[in-house]
């Protein structure tokens, strides 16, 4: 019996010939999809001319041999050992497109025979050999095929459609282009255009906070008042009289006391991993792909399990692998100092090990390879620097996730001031005193905590002991629009499409679904939508065009369902309902080519304007310096019919372009944030360098000081 062994790339046929030799049989790569789907045209010829139809079959749309490259070369290579053998192999990766790229090829070829699968997370011998040694029958791989084949057919009806027509409606007389829709990249752009549309409209508001010195017998400490947003002091005047009264006031203290814990963050799936690498290090989406792809199917390296992961957890018989991870990565210096007696293992959806959270979920949360332990010294010298860093990110990760708890007393203490004619105003101080640093002891050295909020070494207190307040002051504060994208925020938003849901019940029903698009396509569709002048880049962040701006009004006019994320999310709960055999995929096709025929006729219907794609973005002034690069871009103003909600947010700690500019736009001069000096107090105790004078009061003697240290 000769079996043939299909790859989806030429790198997994090189590791399994290194793993298995040839006692499985021949093994050959294929070059990601050997074959597209037929053209309309193909299909109809009438459809060769552009109109604004529904690009749908009878049936499905037939394979066509791919010719880029030497695909053909690899598919009849393919073809002639299929004729030989009579038992396949499929190896390819064991997400729903690497179910379809393996599949498709026998289904065009008309092979009959039996076919096996193995799925394996990561590309070293012994995880490859794990994998054929507990091969399963490719008819228990069905659904994910089905899943693979709906997301293929209706982005080709869908997108091609909608394209035709948006172009033939909407694109301006006389210019030359395509106006390109898609299921998942229309969304996208919507998202980013919302959030500019809601930076342009929002309006800062001028709020003020109270800071008093508080005495007691063991020493003093400061004190704020700084009422919740609703509740929030609007004029100079009434701060002014809480600070009067708070002057020399003696009162009793409320001192709680609790000890508290709290358990590690999640583990990386990829989205989270582009978002932590967007907001750390500036990388685009693709690049943290393209990095973290290398540490996983790179020559000679192996280091982590398959990148593309869909979740946050790992299986439960995963949970034997921690004490092997955890001895190879504290011998390593970086992480030697860790004291790990041994590892916390926690279960269930609330912890790090659970099969119920990956039930129809292809890959498991990115960790490192249990399986190259014996000699990862020698891989990790094969690492750039790019690579190191993100390794040591995805270690750090899972070391946290298998450690104990961060233990700590924190310590509230609050007075009530007395005012005339009005309530009483609260002061309020926290500290907080580590206990045990647990998964914190992981990340201290190298990362200061931010997130923490502004607390400070107290006295020793008694619950009602008395306290006088003294040296009042005001500070003048200002309310700051939402952050603009940049692609690893953008890359979350996709994937917590609920968010733009106002409807409870389907918020709720969302936020088990997977987003928009998947983990591995993100990027890409990012990439596209700059490649098409709707969206471009300023700095690190992602901003729409001119064209992409206009282009959503004019959609959101005509049909708002396209741009709307929460439609396209269904949709998307609808392919994973195929995996659990929910729904049926003839009937996910239909009912996506349904919605196109709905849009279609509205945008022919309503459609008002046209899309001018080759504008170019007018240079911008953003007040942000550039380390390098042409002056920043900014899109035009918005068109008139622009509208959104504006949102009063309170001061955060950013180097957000878009935040500076609003303050210094209305000529004001600029304080730090809270936040901002919390972080550059945090970085001062933890790496013992001196605060610069004025740091409280100068945003910009902080955020030097921040520039420097924060590494």
């Amino acid at each position: 019996m000769a079996t043939l062994i299909i790859t989806e790339k030429a790198s997994q046929a090189k590791d399994l010939r290194a793993a298995l030799g040839a006692r499985f049989g021949q093994i050959l790569p294929a070059e990601g999809h050997l074959l597209r789907l037929a053209e309309p045209e193909e299909i109809n010829p009438v459809w060769k001319r552009w109109s604004c139809v529904v690009l749908k079959p009878d049936g499905l749309y037939p394979t066509r041999e791919a010719t880029q490259g030497n695909k053909s070369a690899k598919l009849r290579a393919i073809a002639t050992a299929l004729s030989a053998c009579d038992d396949v192999i499929l190896a390819t990766d064991c997400d729903r497109e690497g179910q379809l790229i393996g599949q498709e090829i026998l289904d065009h070829l008309g092979y009959r025979g039996r076919v096996r699968r193995a799925l394996f997370t990561a590309q070293d011998p012994k995880t490859l050999q794990q994998a054929f040694a507990r091969l399963k029958p490719n008819a228990d791989m069905r659904p994910l095929y089905e899943a693979a084949v709906a997301r293929q057919q209706a982005d080709q009806i869908f997108n091609l459609s909608l394209t035709r027509t948006a172009t033939k409606t909407l694109l301006s007389p006389g210019v030359r282009g395509v106006i390109g829709i898609g299921r998942v990249k229309t969304p996208t752009l919507a998202i980013v255009c919302l959030r500019e549309l809601e930076i342009r409209n929002f309006r800062p508001e001028d709020y003020f906070e109270v800071v008093a010195t508080a005495t007691v017998a063991g020493g003093s400490f400061s004190m704020r008042h700084a009422p919740a947003a609703k509740a929030r002091i609007k004029t100079r005047a009434e701060a002014e009289t809480i600070a009067r009264a708070a002057n020399g006031h003696q009162g009793p203290l409320g001192v709680a006391v609790d000890e508290k814990r709290q358990a590690p963050p999640r583990l990386f799936d990829l989205p989270s991993l582009q978002k932590t690498c967007g907001q750390r290090w500036g990388w685009t989406a693709d690049k943290t792909l393209s990095v973290a792809q290398a540490l996983y199917d790179g020559d000679g390296k192996k280091l982590i399990t398959y990148p593309r992961a869909e979740a946050r957890y790992l299986s439960e018989n995963q949970m034997g692998d921690a004490p092997a991870i955890v001895a190879a990565l504290t011998r390593l210096r970086g992480f030697a100092r860790l004291e790990i007696a041994a590892p916390v293992i926690r279960r269930g959806k609330s912890g790090h090990f659970c099969d119920e959270a990956l039930e129809g979920v292809s890959h498991h949360a990115v960790v490192p390879n249990v399986n190259v332990l014996d000699d990862l010294e020698a891989r990790l010298a094969r690492l750039d620097e790019d690579e190191k860093r993100l390794f040591a990110l995805i270690c750090r990760s899972y070391l946290a996730a298998v450690m104990p708890d961060y233990e700590y007393r924190q310590t509230i203490v609050t007075m009530n001031v007395p005012i005339a004619g009005r309530s009483a105003a609260e002061f309020r101080a926290v500290g907080r005193i580590p206990l045990r640093l647990g998964w914190k002891a992981v990340y201290q050295a190298n990362e200061p905590d931010a997130e923490t909020e502004a607390e400070q070494t107290l006295p020793p207190l008694r619950d009602g002991e008395s306290a006088t307040l003294s040296e009042p002051r005001v500070e003048a504060k200002r309310t700051q629009p939402p952050p603009r994208y940049n692609e690893g925020t953008l890359v979350d938003a996709m994937q917590n499409a609920w968010r733009f849901v106002d409807d409870a019940g389907l918020r709720d029903r969302l936020k088990e679904a997977k987003g928009i698009g998947t983990p591995a396509t993100r990027a890409e569709i990012i990439k596209g939508l700059k490649r098409q002048n709707l969206l471009t880049a300023d700095g690190k962040l992602v901003l729409p065009t001119p064209a992409g701006l206009q282009l959503f009004e004019l959609l959101r006019g005509a049909a708002p369902a396209l741009v709307d994320p929460a439609t396209t999310a269904l949709w998307e709960m609808r392919l994973d309902e195929i995996l659990v055999g929910k729904a049926d995929y003839h009937a996910v096709i239909d009912g996506v080519a349904a919605a196109a025929q709905e849009l279609i006729e509205a945008l022919v219907g309503k459609s008002d304007g046209k899309v001018e794609l080759t504008a170019a973005p007018p240079a911008r002034r953003s007040g942000r310096r550039r380390r390098s690069g042409p002056t920043d871009a900014r899109p035009a103003a918005a068109p008139k019919s622009a509208s959104a909600s504006p949102r009063r947010r309170a001061s955060k700690a950013t180097s957000s372009a878009s935040q500076e500019a609003v303050e210094q736009s209305a000529g004001r001069a600029k304080a730090p944030t809270e936040k901002m000096v919390a972080y550059a107090q945090n970085l001062s105790r933890a790496k013992k360098v001196k605060l610069p004078d004025g740091y409280r009061q100068d945003f910009d003697a902080c955020r030097k000081f921040l520039d420097e240290h924060a590494r």
